[in-house]
C-alpha cells in the first residue's frame, strides 16, 4: 500500500542515493585511467589557452567543412608540439586550443594560416616609416650564374651573404643595390587605381571585415607602381594586417617583416591571369613556389652563426621550380613570405639545385620548431584572428586553485554557521546534505573530464560557489514551510509531509529558473563563461537529487525519533511557542467577545 501524500519510506530513498554514489565512484575508479582527479583548466594547472576566430576574405561566415578541416589540421599541429593533454575544441566560428604545462608557448602560433610563398623582392627594403624605392638601375644586369659558388651544404644556399653588415636573415637599408625586374606592366594587369568592385555580399557577411580586406588589396596589391609606392608610405607595421593570410598570389604585395621593422615591395608569386605574354618556363619575375611545393620542414641549428634555421625540402616539382627561379635571379633577393609577412629575405648567390633550402631569421629553437611544424602539416583553409590568448604559469595556477578552494570553504563555513545558529538539528542535516552533494558533484566532475573533456577552471569554481547558495536555498524553503506548519499547531512528525508537499513546487520552480538561466548563458557565452554556466546548471540539477533523496528523507527520519524531535533540539521550539502564543491570543479575543 502506498503511503499518503507527502509521506515516504526514508530508507528506500537513502538506499537509492547510496546506490547512485556507489555506481558513480565505481565508474570513477574502474573506468579510464582510474584516477580520481578532475581535469583542471589552464588557469588552475598552468599552460596556454588560445581562442581563434575564423574570418574569410569576403567577410562571409566560414563553411562547416572549412572549420572542421581547420580544426583537424590544428590538432595535427598541436600533437606535433609533443605535449600530452592538448586539445582543440570548436565553438561556433571559434577554435579553442588548450595546451597544459609550462612548455606551451608554441600554442600561440598554431593559428597561423601558414600560406607560404616565395616572392621576389623589388628594390631595397627600408626601415618601417620610410618609403622604399623600387626603381632599379636600368643598365645593371644580373651577373652570370657562376659568379659565386654555392655553399657546400644545401642548408646554406639561400642564406644572407656573410659580407653584409645586416644580421643574418634580417634586411637592412644598406644592402648592396639589387637589380629589380620590372613588375607586370599595366597592359598586362588591370590598373587598381580605382577600387575593385565588390560582389553583392550574402546576409551573413561582415561588411567591416570585407571592406578592410578589399581596401588593403586595392592599395597594397595594385599593379600600378605609383600606387604601390604610396601604399609603402602609408603602411603602418605596428597595426594588425587585414591581408594576413588573405593576399592574392598573382598580384604584387606591399608588406612588413614579422618584427615590424622593415617594409618590402614584392613581386607576384604567379603571373596574373591577364598576363598572356609570360611563358610557363619564365621565372624572371615569378617563383611559382608556395607551401604546397614543400615536402618536409625541420628546425636545425644555424651552421653559419648563432640561432636556428628552418630547412625545407621541396617536392620534385617544387625543386625544379626553385632551381629555375634561383638560376634566373642570381644576386637578387627573394622573400620567404608566411601569411603575408616576410620571414627572411636572403640574396640568391647562385642557382640552387637539389630541392633544398633554408629559412633563416635569428630564430630561437622554439620559434624554429613552431615554424617547421606549421609548414610541415600544411596551410589552413581559413584565416584566424587570435581573439584571446592567455598563458598561466603552473605556480600561478596552483595559487589560483588554492584561492578558489579557500573561497569555496569560506562560503560553506558561513552557511554552516548560519544553519547551526538558526536551525540547530535541521542545520546539521543541511551540512550533511551539502557534504553529500559535494561527494556526488566531485564524482560527476571526474567522469565529465574523462568522457567529454570538461575542465574545471576558476569560472567553474565560481559557479559551484554560487550553487552552494542555491542548494542551501532549497533547504531553507523546506525548513521555513516546516516552521509554518508547526506554528499552525501540528507536531514535527505530522508537519513534515504537509511541508514537503507545499515546498516541493517552490523548490522545483526556483531550480528550474536557475537551470534555464544557466542554459541560456551557456548557449550565448564563449570562452570561460561557458564553464561558469555549465557548473551552475549541473549543480542545480544535482541539488534536486540531494534534496529529494537525502534532505527530505533525513528530516522525515528525524521527525519519527522522540529524541531528535525535541523542539529545543530540532530548532522548532521558537515556532512552537509562536504558534501557541498566537492561538492563546485568538482564544482570549473570542472569550471577550462572548462575554
Amino acid at each position: 500500500m502506498a503511503p499518503p501524500a507527502g509521506q515516504i519510506r526514508p530508507a528506500k530513498y537513502l538506499a537509492s542515493f547510496v546506490l547512485i554514489v556507489v555506481a558513480l565512484y565505481a565508474l570513477v575508479f574502474f573506468t579510464g585511467n582510474g584516477s580520481a582527479k578532475p581535469k583542471l583548466g589552464i588557469d588552475l594547472q598552468g599552460g596556454t589557452i588560445v581562442t581563434l576566430t575564423a574570418r574569410q576574405e569576403d567577410g562571409a561566415q566560414p563553411s562547416e567543412d572549412a572549420l572542421n578541416r581547420a580544426r583537424d589540421l590544428i590538432e595535427v599541429r598541436v600533437n606535433g608540439l609533443g605535449v600530452s593533454g592538448a586539445e582543440v575544441v570548436r565553438d561556433g566560428n571559434n577554435l579553442t586550443i588548450t595546451v597544459p604545462g609550462a612548455d606551451s608557448e608554441g600554442a600561440k602560433g598554431l593559428g597561423q594560416t601558414a600560406r607560404l610563398a616565395f616572392r621576389k623582392v623589388l628594390g631595397q627594403p627600408v626601415p618601417a616609416g620610410a618609403a622604399p624605392n623600387t626603381q632599379a638601375p636600368s643598365s645593371s644586369t644580373p651577373p652570370s650564374g657562376n659568379a659565386s659558388t654555392p655553399p657546400s651544404s644545401p642548408n646554406q644556399t639561400a642564406s644572407q651573404p656573410s659580407s653584409s653588415n645586416a644580421p643574418q636573415g634580417r634586411p637592412a637599408p644598406n644592402l648592396a643595390a639589387q637589380p629589380s625586374s620590372t613588375p607586370p606592366s599595366s597592359s598586362t594587369a588591370p590598373s587598381s587605381s580605382a577600387a575593385p568592385t565588390t560582389p553583392s555580399a550574402p546576409s551573413n557577411v561582415d561588411p567591416k571585415v570585407a571592406k578592410e580586406i578589399q581596401e588593403a588589396k586595392a592599395l597594397r596589391q595594385s599593379s600600378d607602381q605609383q600606387v604601390l609606392q604610396q601604399a609603402a608610405i602609408m603602411l603602418d607595421c605596428t597595426q594588425p594586417d587585414p591581408l594576413r593570410g588573405n593576399d592574392d598570389l598573382d598580384k604584387p604585395l606591399v608588406t612588413c617583416d614579422e618584427k615590424g621593422e622593415f617594409k618590402y615591395i614584392l613581386a607576384p608569386v604567379n603571373p596574373p591571369k591577364e598576363d598572356t605574354q609570360t611563358k610557363p618556363d619564365d621565372y624572371t619575375n615569378y617563383s611559382r613556389l608556395t607551401g604546397e611545393d614543400i615536402n618536409n620542414a625541420a628546425a636545425n641549428s644555424n651552421p653559419n652563426g648563432t640561432g636556428y634555421v628552418v630547412n625545407l625540402d621541396f617536392k620534385s616539382e617544387g625543386g625544379t621550380k626553385w632551381a629555375k627561379f634561383t638560376s634566373a635571379n642570381v644576386q637578387q633577393a627573394v622573400a620567404v613570405v608566411l601569411d603575408g609577412e616576410v620571414m627572411s629575405a636572403p640574396t640568391i648567390q647562385s642557382a640552387i639545385e637539389g630541392g633544398s633550402t633554408e629559412i633563416s631569421g635569428k630564430f630561437t629553437l622554439k620559434e624554429a620548431q613552431s615554424l617547421a611544424n606549421t609548414l610541415k602539416y600544411g596551410a589552413l583553409p581559413l584565416s584566424f584572428d587570435a581573439s584571446e590568448a592567455q598563458t598561466v604559469s603552473p605556480t600561478l595556477g596552483l595559487a589560483s586553485l588554492k584561492a578558489g578552494l579557500i573561497a569555496g570553504g569560506l562560503g560553506l563555513a558561513l552557511v554552516f554557521v548560519y544553519c547551526m545558529f538558526y536551525y540547530r538539528l535541521l542545520g546539521i542535516l543541511t551540512i550533511l546534505s551539502l557534504g553529500l552533494s559535494g561527494v556526488i558533484v566531485y564524482g560527476v566532475l571526474v567522469l565529465l573530464g574523462r568522457w567529454i573533456g570538461f575542465t574545471l577552471d576558476l569560472a567553474g569554481i565560481a559557479g559551484f560557489i554560487i550553487a552552494i547558495g542555491i542548494t542551501a536555498d532549497s533547504f531553507i524553503v523546506f525548513f521555513e514551510r516546516l516552521k509554518d506548519e508547526v506554528r499552525e499547531g501540528r507536531t514535527f512528525r505530522s508537519a513534515v509531509p504537509r511541508a514537503w508537499v507545499r515546498s516541493r513546487r517552490t523548490i522545483l520552480s526556483a531550480d528550474a529558473v536557475s537551470f534555464i538561466a544557466a542554459a541560456v548563458l551557456y548557449v550565448i557565452a564563449v570562452g570561460q563563461v561557458k564553464g561558469f554556466a555549465f557548473t551552475l546548471g549541473m549543480s542545480t540539477v544535482l541539488d534536486l537529487v540531494v534534496v529529494f533523496l537525502v534532505t527530505h528523507p533525513l528530516v522525515a527520519m528525524a521527525s519519527k525519533s522522540k529524541f531528535l524531535s525535541n523542539p529545543n533540539l530540532s530548532g522548532l521550539g521558537g515556532a512552537l511557542r509562536e504558534g501557541a502564543s498566537h492561538r492563546a491570543g485568538v482564544s482570549g479575543k473570542s472569550a471577550v467577545k462572548e462575554a
